[in-house]
């Protein structure tokens, strides 16, 4: 809760996108390389979007992201999000195509 506090951040932006601020869970997040080799990650791809440095497309699927990840995991939570019509059309479409 301290880092909620004015001041404690540099930047009010630091926590905005983390779990639960506004009532989604966080996008995955991914580091370099683009292809993580350890055992347990074997093969796994950093998604395309996120090396193309298009900001918006990066937050447009970071977005997208969260919305599939709360309705796969805590459904709850979207009954008090402040979700767009973008973001219903998004979970309208996760529904229809069973993505959970």
């Amino acid at each position: 809760m301290t880092r909620l506090l004015p001041g404690v951040l540099s930047d009010a932006a630091c926590f905005e996108e983390e779990s639960h601020y506004n009532s989604l869970l966080e996008y995955p997040q991914y580091t370099r390389p683009p292809v993580w080799r350890g055992p347990v990650w074997r093969g796994r791809e950093v998604p395309e979007v996120l090396l193309s440095g298009h900001h918006a497309n990066i937050a447009k699927w970071r977005r997208q992201q969260s919305l599939q990840r709360t309705l796969e995991r805590r459904p709850d939570l979207l009954e008090r999000a402040d979700l767009t019509k973008a973001d219903k059309k998004i979970l309208e479409t996760l529904k229809a195509n069973k993505i959970l």
